[in-house]
């Protein structure tokens, strides 16, 4: 089924944080002390895509298929034109194992593309958790250009990867 995209309004304040508390809800629950604090970070984004409309709500988008809420996409504007970064980007656990993460990944980069910009970036975390989204970055053309492995941290040993983005559709 083909996603539609709506931006965070169309729900009330609380769901961006409720989709990444669920979406990591496994993650959580397996190893609590070092991903709490994410959750925490989780609530603030909430208050920031809700409180600042025009700002981190704009660069947040809600992904549905029919009437299901399958999950969320966000990038930073900071960098462009130049360079978009991908933030959070999630998708329900019951939901997952359907292409939708990939779905929301080339709607971010069809949207880049179409503002001018010509390299995407996304850091993910290398705990097994992030396996799938690996792959998917992968399989999209990302390639790995870092990593950050050295910290006891399991929340700060990051991979980072990058695309290069020419005409719709089309990769460097």
């Amino acid at each position: 089924m083909k996603l539609r995209f709506t931006p965070p309004t169309v729900c009330a304040p609380g769901t961006v944080a409720r989709l990444l508390r669920e979406s990591y809800a496994a993650l959580l629950e397996a190893e609590p002390v070092p991903w709490r604090e994410e959750s925490e970070a989780w609530e603030h984004f909430d208050a920031d895509v809700y409180g600042e409309l025009e700002t981190v709500g704009a660069c947040t988008t809600l992904s549905w298929a029919g009437e299901d809420l399958v999950g969320l996409l966000s990038f930073d504007p900071r960098q462009a034109p130049e360079i978009g970064v991908i933030g959070h980007n999630c998708i329900l656990p019951r939901l997952r194992g359907r292409g939708y993460g990939k779905a929301q990944i080339e709607e971010m980069l069809r949207r880049f593309r179409k503002n001018g910009i010509r390299e995407a970036r996304v850091t993910t975390c290398k705990h097994p958790f992030f396996e799938p989204a690996r792959r998917m970055y992968a399989s999209i053309g990302f390639r790995q250009v870092g990593r950050a492995e050295t910290d006891l941290d399991p929340r700060k040993r990051l991979i980072h990867y990058e695309l290069q983005l020419t005409e719709e559709g089309e990769v460097d």
